[in-house]
């Protein structure tokens, strides 16, 4: 993807979506999804061989007057450690226009919120113990893997699906007494509150 010029101010734009809030505490981060260039990931030592050639979503229209209020929300949730581009959204559905431009955060080597590759039921634990403001970490995963599942029949995510699978396990075992998960019994705060520091929106939060 190359970085285009930016849309006006005063027009509405189409900003590409993929994940929601669910994450964790500065003494316990959650783990969210990010996007990386193919060729940062390339250079990666993953547990999974492959990544898909399309990267599936959702397009959301913001409309004129409120480009104003989302473009300052997304700079102080997303500028520090992200490129700004502007790409081609493909609609799955075949509706008109075929082909909408929208921006997308980009994920980059600096940023220090990457964790990088891990271990999957290392990070499957992770995941099943971490929570925050914006409620469970593991609810986070499990509605991405759920999203993905329905946008198309092509959009399941291998990888997603395997760290779904773990955390469910992980619940089975919890549930019957055969695992005792540490920090799970201290649920925080799920009351939501705006944000105005790029730290301290990303100290919840590791990609």
């Amino acid at each position: 993807m190359a970085t285009n010029e930016a849309a006006s101010e005063t027009d509405e734009f189409w900003i590409f979506g993929y994940g929601q809030d669910h994450r964790g505490t500065p003494e316990a981060p959650g783990r969210v999804v990010t996007l990386i260039e193919r060729s940062f990931w390339a250079s990666l030592v993953d547990a999974h061989a492959s990544a898909p050639e399309k990267v599936w979503g959702t397009a959301y229209r913001i409309q004129a007057d409120k480009v104003a209020e989302v473009k300052e929300y997304l700079d102080i949730r997303e500028i520090n450690g992200y490129t700004i581009h502007y790409a081609p959204f493909h609609r799955a559905d075949g509706r008109a226009p075929p082909t909408i431009r929208t921006l997308v955060y980009i994920g980059t080597p600096d940023n220090d919120q990457f964790t990088g590759p891990q271990d999957p039921q290392a990070l499957a634990e992770h995941v099943y113990a971490s929570e925050g403001p914006s409620g469970l970490n593991r609810d986070y995963l499990l509605e991405l893997e759920k999203a993905l599942d329905e946008l198309s029949p092509e959009s399941g995510d291998a990888h997603v699906t395997d760290l779904s699978d773990r955390v469910r396990e992980i619940e089975r075992r919890r549930r019957e007494g055969e695992l005792v998960v540490e920090g799970f019994e201290h649920p925080v705060s799920h009351e939501f509150r705006k944000v105005s520091s790029v730290d301290e929106q990303e100290e919840t939060e590791k990609a």
